[in-house]
């Protein structure tokens, strides 16, 4: 399970990340990777109720997930969430700090083995995170 800080929540949030962030797909997934900006952004991450100091509070990577009715029935659908929370938890710290990540699987993704999850989603990662010109 991720941690609360660590979860999309609010559809603006996802919306934003698919809007605004890098897109990579492979087989089982699509992913939208938004990095931090570095310049001048306006923090809007939880502050902690704990009264941290502001080195304490740096902004988490945060994820969430998109399992749509195509890819299966809904004991499918969260087989495959979980797995992919999973996967994602383990590569969660490898984020820059503030960045925002969003997996949505496809329809393969129903019958794919954990370890082609986890190839596909390893490769999807590493794809949006290379800066690509725009294509024309």
């Amino acid at each position: 399970m991720l941690a609360a800080a660590q979860r999309l929540r609010r559809s603006s949030d996802f919306a934003a990340a698919v809007r605004g962030g890098r897109r990579a797909g492979r087989g089982t997934l699509v992913v939208h990777l938004s990095l931090p900006s570095t310049a001048g952004t306006t923090d809007t991450a939880p502050k902690p109720a704990w009264g941290g100091t502001e080195a304490d509070s740096a902004p988490e990577p945060r994820a969430g997930f998109v399992v749509s009715k195509a890819v299966g029935p809904a004991v499918v659908r969260n087989r495959v969430r979980r797995r992919l929370r999973h996967l994602v938890r383990e590569r969660l710290d490898t984020l820059p700090a503030g960045s925002t990540l969003v997996v949505r699987a496809l329809p393969p993704a129903a019958e794919a083995t954990y370890q082609r999850l986890g190839t596909d989603l390893d490769a999807a990662l590493s794809a949006a995170r290379q800066h690509r010109g725009r294509r024309r």
